[in-house]
């Protein structure tokens, strides 16, 4: 049996346009951030230049307006991008995820003057933002938030802490639900904060076991003052907003998760093509055989999934309970996928010489991130039994 190179994915796209988009992104893969993967993420750097040149090249803004600097994509493309993307680097991939996250308040709630002043330096300006909901002592429970935002004059005052930011400490501005009312769900509200705001401070990035080269840090609110012109739709619609946001991101989180289960699984198929035992290629034996039968087929069910709920969110019908259960299979899938291509590789599979450690190690927190994925089996079960009872 010959070796066989992994080819491309062969991808269902809606427009030339859409081609022409996808393998712009695999050249800037190719060329400026695989090559590179390894090393950076060993050393924890993160490639702000490289977002940059993603910002220049209208990929930051894929799926919202062109009248602000977006880039007018469905997301049935966006997601594919951050599928390209990630399956080169997941640091990239989740970023501009995340990025397009902290966009989502202002471009689908603010109102039409914010929009003008400020999503096209968010979209296309080679800004950089963040999403901050979580804290120290409300990550599922999000409603139980407890930073505080305080009316004063035709200013708001934000206090508090923010915990799992990805991009905290470096981002250029902030999404922030903070607490204006009572207690639970009614009483949040967003704010589009500044980077650059006096009493805003980002901690000591995390050390975690994968993603080294994204930092995940927690940012502190120290009577950060923002003008009323910066809340983003009405007092108390906060919470909304941020489930919406969700909804959305979920999406990206599971296509990021694609993205690398098939470089998992490319590297598997190469190694076992090549790689010989008792004289023949080790993928002649038919249990490694069957393992990336099923590895592929992982993949392939995980991406038809996340398109279909894209598809849904493009026709403007609900997607909710199928941005779930994407978010579910596709990082699941994902841990499986590179489980086995560790496994598939031996001994190298646990060395840092090949690249399957590292993926399996950045597809963990893909389970865990926007939801962890008993959340996701729970937002599943309301929208088939009704909410649990009381």
């Amino acid at each position: 049996m010959p070796d066989r190179a992994p080819q491309p994915v062969d991808r269902q796209l809606p427009t030339e346009e859409a081609r022409d988009l996808i393998s712009l992104v695999r050249e800037i893969a190719q060329r400026e951030i695989a090559p590179y993967a390894a090393e950076e993420e060993d050393a924890g750097r993160f490639p702000r230049e490289l977002f940059g040149l993603l910002s220049e090249s209208g990929l930051l803004g894929l799926p919202y307006d062109s009248e602000h600097g977006g880039g007018d994509q469905p997301y049935e493309v966006y997601l594919q991008v951050l599928e390209e993307l990630a399956a080169a680097r997941l640091t990239v991939g989740l970023g501009v995820s995340v990025h397009s996250l902290a966009c989502h308040a202002l471009a689908t709630y603010g109102a039409k003057e914010q929009q003008v002043e400020h999503l096209p330096a968010m979209l296309g300006g080679g800004l950089l933002g963040a999403y901050c909901l979580s804290e120290p002592s409300s990550g599922s429970d999000a409603a139980s938030l407890r930073t505080k935002a305080v009316r004063d004059g035709d200013d708001w005052v934000i206090t508090g802490t923010k915990a799992w930011i990805t991009h905290g400490g470096i981002a250029d501005f902030y999404t922030v639900m903070a607490r204006t009312g009572g207690e639970g769900s009614r009483g949040i509200t967003a704010f589009l904060v500044p980077g650059d705001a006096e009493g805003l401070s980002g901690a000591a990035p995390e050390k975690k076991m994968g993603m080294k080269g994204s930092p995940t840090a927690q940012v502190h609110f120290d009577g950060v003052r923002v003008p009323d012109s910066r809340r983003l739709g009405e007092e108390g619609q906060g919470f909304a907003i941020a489930l919406s946001a969700l909804d959305s991101g979920r999406l990206g989180i599971a296509a990021c998760a694609i993205g690398v289960a098939q470089a998992a699984l490319d590297e598997a198929v190469t190694y076992a093509t090549s790689r010989r035992q008792f004289g023949r290629p080790i993928a002649d034996f038919q249990g490694l055989r069957f393992m990336l039968a099923d590895m592929a087929t992982r993949i392939e069910a995980g991406r038809a999934l996340y398109l279909s709920a894209a598809r849904l969110r493009d026709a403007g019908r609900p997607f909710s309970k199928q941005a779930a259960m994407a978010k579910l299979l596709c990082t699941d899938s994902a841990m499986q996928v590179t489980t086995d291509a560790v496994q598939i590789l031996g001994g190298y599979g646990y060395t840092a010489d090949f690249p399957a450690e590292r993926y399996m190690r950045e597809a963990k927190v893909l389970q865990i991130v926007e939801g962890t994925n008993q959340i996701q089996r729970m937002v599943i079960a309301r929208h088939l039994a009704g909410p649990e009872s009381r």
